[in-house]
């Protein structure tokens, strides 16, 4: 049986581990169980109860104390995330195996480990060797997108992602529930933008003619391909939670493997029963 996993990825302050809670609790309101994994080794506190905690196996602080390495707090992480890459072991004696294991990685926000380094991708390399099958969620926050040239590096980020990872990729714009009323009207273009559109009306705020091909290039390349578009996530709306958690399903083919229940059988008396007393009150009426 496959396994599945969501790689909850975005920058610092993004709301991954809010993202992870969310989804716990509208999992449980499904009848699911979706279970978490912290991989931040400078987490403090979240939320939501975890199966694996990269914390047991490393921790920022104790690298940053260590008077022989000297890292400052991205070096730490950057350690930490190459120690954990080399102690595999320690997360697949953590995650055991359970028939349809749904988990969700809560990540690290240092962009670097999703552009250029190689650690997350090792971690996707090994998971699928797990048989899991794995989903990249990238969270960008909708009150750092509310302006076009914003929204273009949020894409960009995104997309370095989907281009260094391999793995299918949803991209989602968290805290909706934060936005002011007007603000969330505005930021609606920006879930299936047009570019060039977005260029023409935000001509000004492109002040460098200098890059203007260069942005222009970039822009083209979003809209040409389709490759960068966003879901909205507002932890307050069960429905577009569950549209968000639909598209990951869908992208790791979650539930083709699922048995399909069998209807409960109705007593045949009883049924007919039922049938004779509907029969009296339509006569009756």
């Amino acid at each position: 049986m496959p396994r599945y996993a969501q790689l909850v990825m975005g920058p610092a302050g993004s709301g991954k581990s809010t993202y992870c809670s969310t989804m716990v609790q509208h999992a449980e309101s499904l009848n699911r169980s979706v279970q978490v994994v912290n991989l931040d080794p400078a987490a403090e506190h979240f939320n939501y109860p975890v199966m694996a905690d990269i914390r047991e196996l490393i921790q920022v602080d104790d690298v940053m104390e260590d008077n022989s390495l000297r890292f400052g707090p991205n070096g730490g992480l950057v350690f930490c995330m190459e120690y954990f890459a080399n102690n595999f072991d320690w997360l697949e004696e953590s995650l055991g195996h359970v028939e349809d294991d749904y988990i969700l990685f809560d990540c690290p926000g240092q962009i670097e480990l999703y552009t250029h380094l190689p650690v997350m991708r090792q971690l996707v390399e090994q998971l699928q060797q797990w048989e899991f099958r794995v989903c990249g969620v990238f969270l960008v926050d909708s009150q750092f997108m509310v302006e076009s040239f914003k929204f273009i590096s949020g894409v960009m980020a995104a997309l370095s992602a989907m281009v260094s990872l391999e793995i299918p990729q949803v991209n989602v714009m968290t805290k909706m529930d934060l936005l002011a009323p007007k603000a969330k009207k505005e930021i609606e273009k920006y879930l299936d933008p047009d570019m060039y559109s977005m260029m023409e009306d935000n001509s000004d705020t492109f002040r460098s003619k200098k890059f203007k091909k260069l942005t222009k290039a970039i822009c083209g390349l979003i809209d040409d391909y389709s490759m960068v578009r966003f879901l909205p996530f507002d932890r307050t709306d069960e429905e577009g939670i569950n549209i968000v958690l639909q598209h990951i399903d869908f992208s790791i083919q979650y539930g083709e493997d699922l048995e399909v229940k069998e209807p409960k059988e109705v007593d045949e008396e009883q049924s007919n029963l039922n049938y004779d007393e509907i029969f009296q009150d339509k006569v009756s009426s």
